[in-house]
């Protein structure tokens, strides 16, 4: 993460614990360094020398205006700071940017009155705006910085945004706004020269997927996609666009263990392949057909299909990550014994989305769906999952799901895609849209969003340098837009002590199915024999306290903390059974973010395992 903390080793200088915060069991005491600051092995401090600012730092010692520090929980303290020269961090949250595209600019200010005032008036949006005009145009005012124009995506470029304090602001129109105490601590970037967007949006490849249910019903549809993608391929070629634009294809069914003659659960037929022609993809996709059998209910595992088109195909190769899902029916949820990965839409959107990937569906509604009275769930799985920031949802119902109608919703959406990266990349492409036919307004928001994140990535943006500043987790001028999301940096050992603690949860819960009253009882004999003093567990009465400290004063409402015996048995099987296959997805997720090692990062010196973080949304806990 940061520089070398000293040009020479520091001796070893202690190796007792770092100290708990005040009222605390197990939440340690940590600290962030201002610019500026300085590090000796004793707390004379007679041979300090410089340190990076911005480092994060456990708190082993207070001594009269000086601190002990270390960057691991587990290991050492490496020197003595002095504390004026440090900002004290307790709950370890971050603010993340959201795509900027379709929103305005974050601003941040230089005081909470003014933030305040801002987030309370009536015209916050003019407020806005005049802020806005003023920063740019160089006047002097109470705005301290801007957020980048380009989109910096902290699973790909990790940035500190520590968030000191968050404070609840109600309007009187819209949705509450969460008030953020902040300071700014970019990670150090690679000193290799800024590409200018013109030459870096030319070299902008995009990678367009198609996840298609190819179950008994579909033959028809698979056949229309096949023929617009041999059009647009058709008419790409001979292009310069053509450079920048592939096709995939991802196939799904649903559960062997349900319907063994199935043939396939999952099936990569395509992947974008910029090695390769762009007509490549045809006889890659030639084969795909449908099931020889019916599966077992109206509903399939479209979750598996996207999970395969996430995880299959290296979307890191692609500036505009683009995915479509072409089905007639709903979506297993995670609970179903016969879903293949048992993630729910919620936990599926996350995924795309930590892999910056627009995600569109197109839903047929057929009459086989209106009989099986599939829609209206489906509809709204759909819609939740196509959410990708101030677009909406990227959902295209096909009312009357018939073949005929819905070639030209397939053929429009795929053409706007590549009249996206033609128009993004300077290669026109004649002819590709229709005359008189109209911009999507979703169409323009991602392909923006696409554009900010690529500038982002190739330019090197940075956060901006902020020094206890105060901002907004949406925009003044419309809070339905979301600005900045608050993520926890929870270290490996936290997120699996808290995995460890939902397991003992969902094992409880499932034990106490027939009789759901010794619910309690389970948990505390689960909780007790894993605690070094069983006697405290004994006198817990809500679950709370069971899911670790880090997880208190954070803002947000957890649909599992407040839960007591009472309250569990009030809710009823239907209510129980909710909370733990909630339980088990967030379990899921979990695991997901595990297994992928590139999103962990070290914040320091530390290179213990255990120590490293991830910046989990506050809607992945429980």
């Amino acid at each position: 993460m940061a520089a070398s903390l000293l040009s020479a080793a520091i001796p070893t200088l202690a190796t007792a614990a770092p100290l708990l915060q005040p009222g605390k069991h197990s939440l340690y005491q940590r600290v962030i360094t201002r610019p500026g600051a300085t590090m000796g092995t004793t707390a004379a401090m007679t041979d300090a020398k410089p340190i990076d600012g911005f480092e994060v730092f456990y708190v082993f010692t207070h001594n009269n205006g000086k601190i002990q520090v270390g960057s691991s929980a587990t290991g050492t303290a490496e020197g003595w700071i002095d504390e004026s020269k440090t900002i004290v961090w307790p709950h370890t949250m971050v603010g993340a940017f959201t795509n900027p595209a379709g929103r305005n600019r974050a601003l941040f200010l230089d005081n909470a009155e003014h933030e305040q005032d801002l987030l309370t008036s009536a015209d916050s949006g003019q407020k806005a705006a005049m802020l806005m005009a003023n920063t740019k145009a160089g006047k002097p005012g109470p705005v301290v910085a801007l957020e980048p124009e380009n989109y910096v995506d902290i699973t790909k470029n990790f940035y500190l945004l520590p968030i000191l304090d968050a404070k609840q602001i109600e309007r009187d129109s819209g949705p509450s706004v969460r008030m953020l105490h902040v300071i700014s601590a970019p990670a150090p970037r690679s000193s290799a020269e800024a590409i200018s967007s013109p030459d870096a949006l030319k070299n902008f490849k995009a990678g367009l997927v198609f996840v298609i249910d190819t179950t008994s019903s579909m033959e028809s549809y698979i056949e229309q996609t096949r023929s617009a993608i041999k059009s647009i391929i058709q008419t790409m070629q001979g292009t310069a666009a053509a450079q920048n634009f592939r096709f995939g294809l991802v196939a799904y069914r649903d559960s062997l263990s349900d319907t063994s003659k199935l043939e396939y659960e999952t099936k990569v037929y395509a992947k974008p392949d910029f090695s390769q022609p762009v007509d490549a993809v045809l006889p890659a996709i030639a084969d795909v057909h449908d099931a020889p059998v019916s599966s077992s209910s109206f509903d399939e595992d479209a979750i598996a299909g996207v999970r395969t088109a996430v995880d299959s195909i290296n979307w890191d190769e692609f500036a505009g990550r683009y995915m479509v899902l072409i089905t007639d029916a709903g979506a297993r949820n995670g609970n179903d014994p016969h879903s293949i990965t048992h993630l729910n839409i919620d936990e599926a959107r996350q995924l795309a989305a930590a892999k910056g990937i627009a995600l569109f569906v197109v839903h047929l509604l057929t009459p086989e769906g209106d009989t099986a009275h599939d829609h209206g769930h489906a509809a709204a799985q759909y819609r939740n999952l196509s959410r990708f920031g101030t677009a909406g949802s990227l959902y295209y119902p096909v009312q009357g799901g018939s073949p005929e109608a819905f070639r030209p919703v397939v053929q429009a959406l795929s053409t706007s895609l590549l009249q996206q990266v033609a128009d993004t990349t300077g290669r026109p492409i004649a002819g590709l849209t229709p005359k008189g036919q109209a911009p999507d307004p979703k169409m323009a928001v991602v392909g923006q969003a696409m554009r900010l994140a690529y500038l982002g990535r190739n330019e090197n943006t940075k956060a901006p340098d902020v020094v206890q500043s105060y901002t907004a987790d949406r925009d003044p001028a419309d809070t339905l837009h979301r600005s900045l999301d608050v993520r926890v940096l929870l270290t490996r050992n936290q997120l699996s002590d808290l995995a460890a603690s939902l397991q003992h949860i969902l094992d409880a819960g499932l034990a106490g199915r027939i009789e759901p009253q010794t619910f309690f009882t389970q948990l505390q004999s689960a909780f007790a024999a894993s605690a070094r003093d069983p006697s405290t567990i004994s006198h817990i009465d809500r679950i709370g306290p069971l899911l670790g400290e880090y997880l208190d004063d954070l803002p947000y409402k957890s649909d599992v903390a407040s839960i007591t015996q009472d309250t569990w048995l009030a809710m009823g099987a239907i209510g129980q059974r909710t909370i733990l296959n909630n339980i088990a997805s967030r379990l899921r997720l979990y695991q997901d973010f595990e297994s992928h090692p590139e999103l962990w990062v070290h914040l320091g010196h530390s290179k213990d395992d255990g120590e490293a973080v991830y910046p989990v949304p506050l809607e992945a806990l429980p």
